[in-house]
């Protein structure tokens, strides 16, 4: 009896291992003919990657500025997935930033909107194949530190995943990775040091933290914020850490900045709702957009 069920054991996870393999392969070959596509349509390679953000419009606006742009819809690019969230364009920008080689992505895409891990992270699967080397991530988040004022930037310097889910989950492609990527580096020193010294310059107030990454699409409970500034978290949103992980696995350099949108601090809880936090993500996202401009020009 021992016997029979090992045969049917070993019969059951032989399926389950053939039916990751088609899913994975199938995926990979998605990524591969998206690049292709977009390679297609580009001239030069982009070094770096912006996913903008609230207020962010501006950076868009400079690189139609600096010349030749291409706009690209999602929906043109097989296999993308199409942007639902509020504010989000849903488009690829490829053209330069000062001198250097831009890839924009105006529109991301959230695990609250029903995506799977992987399809979050697809665009960042496209920007390691095409060349990117750098990837700056924005967001809206909210201050669970106390001392945090809204409207001010903050750079991140970690983060914690919250979500449940890792993009990384499933069958690894060793092309794209390793099997168990190193994190004690998400965010990396030296871009941190450049943004913080060029807001610094500016004169923009910026503060430093840990960003907690939840699902959405609710926002958060007086207790369960209680329970993530305990875990040591600075501020608390619905994206980037899928991003971070992916980008990371593929050997690409990471910058993440968030709007501190709003207070999420028990004793000050105010009813909130989206329209409020894109408006001062807005505000906030005119800061932003001068710190990279910055961090661009001395990269």
């Amino acid at each position: 009896m021992k016997s029979m069920w090992c045969i049917h054991d070993r019969i059951f996870l032989k399926k389950t291992r053939e039916v990751f393999d088609v899913d994975i392969k199938a995926y990979k070959e998605r990524v591969e003919k998206a690049v292709e596509y977009l390679k297609g349509q580009i001239d030069e390679t982009p070094e770096i990657a912006i996913i903008l953000g609230s207020g962010l419009s501006v950076i868009a606006d400079e690189v139609e500025k600096e010349g030749t742009s291409k706009k690209i819809p999602y929906s043109e690019i097989p296999g993308f997935p199409i942007s639902t969230a509020p504010g989000h364009k849903g488009e690829l920008i490829f053209g330069k930033l000062f001198g250097k080689n831009v890839m924009l992505m105006n529109g991301r895409f959230h695990y609250y909107e029903g995506y799977s891990m992987k399809e979050v992270t697809f665009p960042i699967r496209v920007m390691q194949l095409l060349g990117v080397e750098i990837l700056i991530v924005t967001n809206a988040a909210g201050g669970l530190n106390p001392d945090f004022e809204v409207g001010r930037p903050m750079i991140i310097t970690d983060h914690i995943n919250f979500m449940g889910d890792n993009p990384l989950i499933g069958p690894n492609v060793d092309e794209w990775g390793p099997r168990f990527p190193d994190m004690s580096e998400p965010y990396d020193k030296e871009l941190i040091e450049l943004a913080y010294n060029s807001a610094r310059e500016l004169g923009i107030p910026v503060y430093q933290g840990v960003y907690v990454a939840v699902t959405g699409p609710c926002f958060e409970t007086p207790a369960e914020l209680r329970m993530l500034r305990k875990f040591g978290a600075d501020a608390v949103g619905m994206s980037t850490v899928p991003e971070v992980i992916v980008a990371r696995h593929g050997q690409i350099r990471v910058l993440g900045i968030s709007a501190i949108t709003d207070r999420a601090v028990p004793e000050d809880l105010k009813p909130l709702t989206a329209e409020e936090v894109l408006e001062v993500a807005e505000k906030t996202g005119r800061k932003i957009a001068q710190i990279i401009f910055e961090v661009v020009r001395k990269l």
